[in-house]
């Protein structure tokens, strides 16, 4: 019997009754989750008749299965949520769960709380606000609220710090009211924090009609300056609500659901606040192998799982037929009822119907993207004469001053784009001097060495590999590969022009290959070039950085705030190493400079 038959005979003995199914290849990794109604019928019809080629595939790489039966459609839906999240099996649609949503966080437990951003919610007592669109976007905010209440932002800790220092150029430039002077009172700034939570809750024409009654009051008293306060606080304010459309897609009563199915598939959610669009999420993905219903489902499941914050009603797209356990999920994690909605007519069908134009149009784009990549690919492929095709090519490079701080970085590109996740870095532990040539047989040899040793993070080999250097470079690289025995990797050399981009690649006999007539591919392989250039810097300046700090840990009696001190008089360790200690002790203690000094000019060491 083969193994299908062998499947379907056991798929045949499962119970009518609703649960999860889990599949497994031959090495028994999980390849796929789902859930059923009823176990029988879903497995079964893996097992028989013919599939789309995505379904066929991979079934074609089941070996074994399992199921856990649960007492309802709802519990079947959490537990495949749940094995999803933990397996991230590879035909199962996955949206990113890299993407963070970040929040804004408040404590009003604090003498003089403040706001912070933070990547997801807790149960710790504070308040939370959003989610929003990115970290660049949610501090945006808070100088926003900042500069609309004159709230600090440098960071002065109170009440601690009221009185130690003079204020600020914030204060002076009257961006912010001096807090740390100790007035405006500690009253008066919990006033303030409480009209900040007021915007961010979606009452800022309350506030402001507030603002204008006690700013006609303190005119009527003959208090006007008093009264040209509160106008300026009143006009910032306004053009804070006016420009509030981030802060509204936190608060969306209402997201639309669009869907695309293609070569690139793309899920897109449209939230609406009081009427009004209020912000956009979208990601793309593999055409998946659930029909649209089972997608739709899959998809909105993960997304508010993944966003943590949930509207009052979803729009779907179609009816699905898990709706009412969805809605029931939902709600549960929200904490308040979701509704889920399929409208087929009316304003409600309008939102639909853009969520859908703009799936489309995001489909439509990813793939002529792609369609790019693939073409420029297939063109470098023929430059080469490589006789398979290019998905993978990743690039070398060597980074040091001198002789310290030897590193080199290893960049990724899958299918044309950079895959960051999977770029890698070097520190040299056989070369002690500037050697690119060691350099790069350590560096190429330790990545070929990982994979031999069955490391994940250095799977699978490159189709091709770019080496940021000539002909020297190449063999150290090629003999590397060859002691490792990896010698069949089409290896090339990228040379630079007198403005450090790429203008051609090296065989490794020396021959040159133009690249600049082709511009598609000299973009690519100079983005190749100025990426693994970018990263191997990044490292060095890092490394170098931790080093120089290091100069001054061992010092005794100079902590942090001692060596951020001398730093920001002397403005380097070398400075501070060639500094007398009449010069330190103008930013140090009396026996801080002297140990600083000591370090420095122990006997027979030159500073």
């Amino acid at each position: 019997m083969d193994k299908i038959a062998q499947l379907r005979e056991k798929a045949n003995k499962l119970p009518l009754l609703p649960g999860v199914y889990i599949m497994q290849n031959a090495a028994g990794e999980v390849i796929y989750v789902g859930k059923a109604k009823a176990l029988k019928n879903r497995v079964t019809s893996y097992f028989r008749g013919e599939h789309l080629p995505k379904v066929a595939a991979m079934v074609s790489h089941v070996d074994d299965f399992s199921v856990i039966v649960a007492a309802s459609e709802f519990e079947a839906l959490v537990l495949e949520n749940s094995l999803i999240k933990r397996h991230k099996p590879h035909y199962n649609i996955l949206l990113r769960d890299d993407k963070t949503y970040p929040f804004l966080r408040l404590d009003e437990r604090e003498a003089y709380p403040v706001f912070t951003v933070v990547n997801r919610t807790a149960e710790d007592g504070a308040r939370y606000f959003g989610p929003y669109g990115g970290r660049f976007v949610t501090k945006g905010i808070i100088n926003a609220l900042s500069k609309a209440l004159k709230l600090p932002t440098c960071g002065k800790n109170f009440p601690r710090d009221i009185g130690k220092d003079r204020p600020c150029l914030n204060h002076h430039m009257g961006l912010c009211d001096g807090w740390c002077r100790g007035e405006p009172n500690g009253e008066e700034y919990r006033r303030r924090i409480g009209q900040a939570v007021q915007i961010l809750s979606g009452g800022a024409k309350e506030l402001m009609g507030a603002l204008e009654r006690e700013m006609l009051e303190a005119s009527d008293q003959l208090r006007f300056e008093r009264a040209a306060e509160l106008r300026d606080r009143l006009t910032a304010v306004k053009e804070l609500n006016n420009r509030q459309v981030v802060l509204k897609a936190a608060r969306a009563d209402v997201d639309a659901v669009g869907f695309s199915r293609s070569a690139k598939s793309c899920f897109v959610v449209l939230h609406y606040a009081d009427g009004d669009l209020a912000g956009k999420d979208m990601e793309l993905m593999a055409e998946p192998m659930e029909d649209d219903a089972a997608a739709v489902s899959a998809l909105v499941r993960q997304y508010y799982s993944l966003r943590g914050a949930w509207p009052r009603t979803v729009l779907l797209p179609l009816e699905i037929e898990d709706a009412e356990p969805l809605a029931r999920f939902l709600t549960e994690m929200a904490g308040h009822r979701v509704e889920l909605v399929a409208p087929q007519r009316g304003v409600k069908r309008e939102l639909l119907e853009a969520a859908a134009r703009n799936a489309r149009e995001e489909s439509l784009r990813a793939e002529s993207e792609a369609e790019r990549r693939s073409k420029t690919l297939e063109w470098l492929q023929k430059m080469l004469g490589l006789d398979r095709p290019i998905h993978r090519m990743e690039s070398f490079d060597i980074s040091n001053t001198g002789d310290f701080g030897i590193v080199a970085s290893m960049a990724v590109f899958v299918d044309g784009k950079p895959a960051r996740s999977q770029y890698r870095k070097f520190k040299m532990k056989t070369v002690a001097h500037q050697d690119d040539f060691a350099s790069m047989h350590e560096a190429v040899g330790r990545r070929l060495a990982h994979f031999k040793e069955g490391d994940e993070k250095f799977s699978p080999l490159p189709d091709v590999l770019f080496i940021d250097g000539g002909v020297g470079q190449v063999a150290a690289a090629i003999q590397a590969m060859t002691e490792q025995g990896y010698p069949d990797i089409p290896v090339y050399g990228m040379v630079k022009d007198d403005r450090h981009r790429t203008r051609a690649l090296t065989t490794p006999e020396g021959l040159e290959i133009g690249i600049s007539a082709n511009p598609a591919v000299f973009a690519l392989i100079g983005n190749l070039q100025e990426e693994t250039h970018r990263f191997a810097i990044e490292y060095h300046k890092k490394l170098r950085k931790k080093t120089i700090g290091s100069a001054l840990e061992d010092i005794p009696g100079v902590g942090p705030k001692r060596r951020a001190a001398l730093l920001k008089h002397f403005r380097s360790v070398k400075a501070v190493a060639a500094a007398t200690e009449q010069e330190l002790a103008a930013v140090l203690p009396g026996d801080a400079a002297r140990a600083v000094y000591e370090h420095f000019h122990r006997e027979g060491e030159e500073p």
